[in-house]
């Protein structure tokens, strides 16, 4: 495909009574590419090459769709895309997650400190799969963390299910040497936190625990940092 100025350059020594052949000689194109483009009547329009297929084309919908849903990480992302299959590196998925970002208008998180012992924060994430006894299971990682001290409680457990959260709650307690006024949720992990409320007066009374809980599911308020898993 010629330039615009070459095309041009042909049809200017053609005006001048330039032959095709002569033409030929001057430019170095063959006389077939002369005569070819002197009976164009319009310039040349470039080919548009088709898009080089990426690796992550398959998953971009998905991950607009939780981009939509809230400010999920692209770490985060990376993880699930991974589990569906997705097997290109966490590289390509931070670029596209910080290209469309901004795009899809992400409510603006309130974060904020909070005094001594009144709040913590629980996080229960899937971190892939772990082979036990020669299955494949999936492995989660509960997380809690104090809002002023940051100190915070990690327990890996093979199940997501209500007597394993609370046990990990009751861990987590044991832990710190004691509990917050307040616990704050993720969607992950709010119906075990309700079906465990629904259990807490015989089973917390046995470890004098009161119930002090606040749940959010919204995700729209978060402290000073980010819950890691």
């Amino acid at each position: 495909m010629l330039k615009m100025e070459e095309w041009l350059l042909i049809r200017d020594l053609y005006s001048q009574g330039f032959s095709i052949s002569k033409i030929s000689r001057q430019t170095g194109y063959a006389r077939a590419t002369v005569r070819k483009y002197l009976n164009k009547k319009t310039v040349p329009e470039p080919q548009k090459r088709p898009g080089r297929k990426s690796k992550l084309d398959p998953y971009k919908p998905y991950i607009l769709e939780k981009l939509n849903e809230g400010p999920y990480t692209a770490s985060r992302l990376y993880r699930e895309i991974k589990e569906m299959g997705f097997d290109g590196g966490k590289t390509i998925v931070k670029d596209f997650v910080r290209e469309v970002r901004p795009k899809q208008g992400v409510p603006a998180i309130l974060r904020y400190e909070t005094k001594p012992g009144v709040q913590a924060q629980v996080d229960w994430g899937e971190l892939g799969t772990v082979e036990v006894d020669g299955k494949v299971k999936k492995l989660f990682c509960f997380n809690m963390i104090l809002g002023y001290s940051r100190m915070r409680y990690v327990e890996f457990t093979l199940s997501i299910d209500t007597p394993t959260l609370i046990q990990c709650h009751l861990n987590a307690f044991e832990y710190f040497g004691g509990f917050t006024q307040e616990i704050l949720y993720d969607n992950m992990v709010r119906r075990e936190v309700m079906l465990w409320i629904a259990e807490q007066p015989a089973i917390l009374s046995i470890q004098n625990v009161p119930i002090l809980m606040c749940i959010s599911g919204n995700g729209s308020v978060q402290s000073s940092e980010d819950n890691e898993v």
